[in-house]
C-alpha cells in the first residue's frame, strides 16, 4: 500500500493510528468494527510491537510476554470478538511454584502469598526466605488499625510496603516479584499506580494483610476459580495475526514512521517517512518519548510532561535443551533472582511446566529474562555474551552445566515505561493538556497498565472516544 496525500479525502480521511503493538492494533480493530477506515503506521518491520511468537526446536517461543493475568478481563474479551475462544488456554496451575534466589540458594515462596503479601502464618513461619524479625513484624501487621486520614499522597514502592513489613521483604518479595514486570526500581516506582489496588485495601483496612482477607471472603464463591494466567494455543503472537487479518493488512504501513503532525480544519496532515496522509483523527499508540517528539509543535508542556516518562530496556533469552541434558526435571514455574544476588539474570520460566504442550516430550524450554543490564552493560549488547552470561547465572544458582541445543534472542530497547512516584498526577496533566486539541488521542504502556490487558484497554478507549468524536454517519 503506497502513502500518498491524494490516497485519503481530506474531508472524510481515515484515523490514522501511529503505532502497532497491541495497543494500536486493539484500537485500529475496534474503529474497523464500527465501520471507520484506519491506516497503521509503523517503523517496525512487523506487527506486534514486543508480542512475538516463534519456533525453536520443535518449541512454541515467546520473545516477549508469553501470557496475561486472567483476572484482568480486556484481553480476554477480544480474544472473544475475534473468535479466538477455543483457543484460549490457562497456565498449568498444579505445578505453579515460584522460587526465589536468597543466599545463592532456590528458595520456595511461601503459600499464601497474594503477589508479595502474606495471607496465612504458618507457611511465612517456616520460610527460609525471610528472618524471624520480618516474620513478627508480618504477624503484628494483621493487628494494624486502620489510618486515620489514610495515605493521601503518593510514595515509592519500596516506603509503601517497608512501612507495612519491613526492609528484607523489599529486598527478597516486592523487588524481584516486581522486577520481571517493570524492570525497575522500587525506591523510585509509584505505590499508587503500581499498586493502586493495595493502596486502597491500606486505606479501607490499615493492614494489608487483613484487607487482603476480608476482600477473599467477600469475593467467595461470587466468581470461579480458573488459571492465574491465560495464553493462546499458538502463542500471543496468533493474536497479532487474528487483529491484522481482522483489521486489513492492506491498511498497515510497516517499515515507517510518522514524523510530523500538522492540524488542520478538518484533521490531521500525517507526514510520513515517504508521503502523507490525510487523516480525520491521529491516536498516538507510542512510547511516551516518540509521541512527545509528535507533540512537541502542537503542545510543549504535554510534550515535556511526557518525556519525563522513563523507559527501561529489556531482553529475552531463549534457552532449548535435550531432557536428557539435565541431571533432574526443573520444578515449578521458575525462579526469581532479587537484586541483591543479581548478576545478569533476572528471572527465568520453565515454559514445560507453565504451558507444556509449548514443548515436545523430549525437550525442556528456558525463558531466561534480562533487565536493563542488557543495553546499558556494553559487554553484554553482543547476543552471543548475554547468552553466556545468562548460562553463568544458570549454571551458579542451579548447577546446570550443559549447553543449550539452540538458543534465540530478543531485545527491547527503551520498551518498558516506569511508572515513578508521581505518575498518575503527570497523566492526568498530559490528558487534560491533550483535550486542547481536537482529534488527537494517547494510548500505549506509559499511562495506567504495562500488561496486555491495560494496552488493549486503553487502545479501545482511544478508538471509542475517536467513534464518539466522529458522529452520527
Amino acid at each position: 500500500m503506497s502513502a500518498s496525500s491524494q490516497a485519503f479525502p481530506r474531508s472524510n480521511g481515515p484515523v490514522a493510528v501511529a503505532g502497532a503493538g497491541i495497543s494500536g492494533l486493539s484500537a485500529a480493530y475496534t474503529l474497523r468494527q464500527a465501520g471507520i477506515d484506519v491506516v497503521v503506521v509503523d517503523p517496525r518491520p512487523r506487527a506486534g510491537g514486543v508480542m512475538e511468537t516463534t519456533r525453536l526446536a520443535g518449541c512454541l517461543v515467546e520473545g516477549g510476554p508469553d501470557s496475561y493475568l486472567a483476572q484482568k478481563p480486556w484481553a480476554t474479551a477480544l480474544i472473544r470478538k475475534l473468535g479466538m475462544e477455543q483457543e484460549l488456554i490457562g497456565s498449568n496451575d498444579e505445578r505453579r511454584k515460584t522460587f526465589i534466589v536468597r543466599d545463592g540458594r532456590l528458595v520456595p515462596m511461601p503459600d499464601g502469598l497474594l503477589m508479595m503479601v502474606p495471607t496465612r502464618i504458618l507457611p511465612m513461619v517456616g520460610t527460609r526466605l525471610l528472618g524471624w524479625p520480618t516474620k513478627i513484624r508480618m504477624g503484628l501487621e494483621l493487628l494494624r488499625g486502620k489510618p486515620v486520614d489514610g495515605r493521601n499522597i503518593d510514595v515509592s514502592v519500596a516506603e509503601f510496603f517497608r512501612d507495612h513489613y519491613g526492609q528484607e521483604a523489599v529486598d527478597y518479595l516486592a523487588e524481584p516479584l516486581l522486577a520481571g514486570v517493570y524492570g525497575g526500581d522500587p525506591e523510585r516506582m509509584s505505590a499508587s499506580s503500581v499498586l493502586g489496588r493495595f493502596v486502597e485495601l491500606e486505606r479501607k483496612h490499615g493492614s494489608l494483610s487483613l484487607g487482603v482477607l476480608r476482600e477473599r471472603k467477600a469475593a467467595a464463591g461470587k466468581h470461579p476459580a480458573g488459571p492465574i494466567f491465560r495464553s493462546l494455543r499458538e502463542g500471543m503472537g496468533s493474536l497479532v495475526e487474528r487483529l491484522v487479518a481482522a483489521i486489513g493488512p492492506e491498511r498497515l504501513l510497516l517499515g515507517q514512521s510518522v514524523v510530523a503532525l500538522e492540524p488542520q480544519h478538518e484533521g490531521f496532515h500525517v507526514q510520513l517517512e515517504m508521503g502523507a496522509i490525510q487523516a480525520s483523527q491521529v491516536i498516538l499508540a507510542m512510547p511516551a518519548y516518540a509521541a512527545a517528539a509528535l507533540i512537541a509543535p502542537l503542545e510543549a508542556e504535554a510534550a515535556g510532561l511526557l518525556e519525563r516518562i522513563p523507559y527501561n530496556s529489556s531482553a529475552t533469552v531463549a534457552l532449548v535443551y535435550d531432557a536428557s541434558q539435565l541431571p533432574r526435571p526443573p520444578e515449578g514455574f521458575g525462579f526469581l533472582v532479587p537484586r541483591r544476588e543479581r548478576q545478569t539474570l533476572v528471572a527465568a520460566t520453565y515454559v514445560q511446566n507453565k504451558f507444556p504442550h509449548r514443548t515436545p516430550d523430549d525437550k525442556v524450554l528456558l525463558r531466561c529474562f534480562v533487565g536493563r543490564a542488557a543495553e546499558e552493560n556494553e559487554l553484554l549488547r553482543n547476543d552471543q555474551r548475554l547468552v553466556e552470561a545468562v548460562l553463568g547465572d544458570l549454571r551458579r544458582l542451579t548447577g546446570l552445566s550443559a549447553q543449550p541445543r539452540e538458543q534465540a534472542v530478543f531485545r527491547w530497547p527503551r520498551a518498558m515505561a516506569q511508572y515513578e512516584v508521581g505518575h498518575a498526577g503527570l497523566v492526568a496533566e498530559v490528558r487534560q493538556r491533550l483535550a486542547t486539541i481536537p482529534g488527537l488521542h494517547v494510548a500505549g504502556n506509559a499511562f495506567e497498565g504495562i500488561g496486555i490487558p491495560d494496552c488493549v484497554r486503553l487502545g479501545t478507549q482511544c478508538a471509542e472516544a475517536a467513534i464518539r468524536a466522529s458522529g452520527p454517519d
